[in-house]
């Protein structure tokens, strides 16, 4: 009488294998097909970036529905529009197949020599008007094969959906998701116009602001900005009385130079105005130093030339433009003036 053998048969195989077997059989084509749908809005469109047809683009999307036995696509005569599947498909491999594409641009740039293609680089409004914008015709001299597109949202940026390579961003960061480079530290200075200081005159301690007319900054999540102070090592938070209160920091900047109240705005904001007297600093002893300008960008592998240039590049021009840092001098003769 034979006995039961306790090794699992053929068809008891591990789930994983199956799972591995599954993933292989997937059409890569299939994949890029779909992607490029979802990009584009519909089939022809998608067909006339792939470089093939329509209707091979549809079949190709047809014999991944097939594979993964569920529909990818809500197809109307008028709409292509995504599954729920369909949704939860993409956003589970979409990430992959930007590490592919972006692994092989990054070999094929260095086959073909000098780094190109496109980059799309998203910053807060303000820095990146007045601190990329000016420095990217220098770039462009250096590298002509490589094109940019700037987008100036202060909204969190969303690598994957909004298709950014990397984003400039101020203050704290703590997401654990994309790598950050600090570039400059951050210092925040509060500022009053010089005619504003000779006739209201300036807070002597951070009590005092509650006596003076703030002019405030509503962030893009609708809260209003924070006046923030270290004091003793300590961190101490101040959100004054406003009778102005803008979403655009530029405005806050000439609000402030009018004569019409008080604010805390960053040294490359007000460097050069603290420099020729047309603003003056309030309590420069008590500027927080924990925030700081930073480059972001999602993994330090496989990253391509083109983005690994531009990040370099921006940071040398940035540290060397010295923003971050006042005189000495500056400041102490403005804390005596206060």
């Amino acid at each position: 009488m034979s006995t039961p053998s306790s090794a699992p048969s053929i068809s008891q195989s591990p789930r994983r294998a199956d799972s591995l077997a599954d993933s292989f059989a997937t059409s890569y084509a299939g994949v890029v097909a779909f992607i490029a749908v979802v990009a584009e809005g519909n089939f022809a469109r998608a067909g006339d970036r792939l470089g093939i047809g329509r209707s091979a683009v549809s079949r190709s999307v047809q014999k991944l529905e097939d594979q993964l036995g569920t529909r990818l696509f809500v197809r109307t005569t008028r709409n292509t529009s995504l599954s729920v599947e369909g949704k939860r498909f993409y956003e589970q491999c979409h990430p992959g197949v930007q590490r592919i594409v972006q692994a092989m641009d990054d070999m094929r740039e260095l086959r073909e020599g000098p780094p190109s293609g496109q980059l799309r680089v998203c910053s807060t409004v303000d820095f990146g008007r007045k601190i990329l914008a000016p420095l990217l015709g220098g770039f462009r001299d250096a590298n002509p094969n490589i094109s940019i597109e700037l987008v100036l949202d202060d909204s969190p940026t969303d690598f994957t959906t909004d298709g950014v390579d990397v984003s400039f961003r101020n203050g704290r960061m703590d997401d654990s998701r994309v790598i950050a480079r600090k570039v400059i530290p951050m210092q925040m200075m509060l500022c009053a116009s010089a005619d504003y200081a000779a006739k209201h005159g300036l807070p002597q301690n951070v009590d005092e602001i509650a006596d003076h007319r703030g002019v405030n900054f509503r962030l893009a999540s609708g809260r209003v900005s924070e006046w923030e102070f270290r004091i003793d090592g300590r961190a101490r938070k101040v959100l004054p009385n406003a009778m102005l209160t803008f979403n655009d920091e530029d405005l806050v900047l000439q609000s402030v130079l009018g004569g019409q109240g008080i604010a805390q705005l960053a040294a490359y904001q007000v460097g050069d105005h603290l420099r020729t007297g047309r603003l003056v600093a309030c309590l420069p002893q008590y500027a927080p130093d924990d925030r700081g300008h930073f480059v972001c960008f999602l993994s330090r592998q496989h990253l391509p030339a083109r983005i690994r240039v531009f990040i370099d590049y921006m940071t040398e021009q940035i540290r060397a433009m010295n923003l971050h840092v006042l005189p000495d001098d500056l400041l102490a003769n403005q804390a005596h003036a206060a």
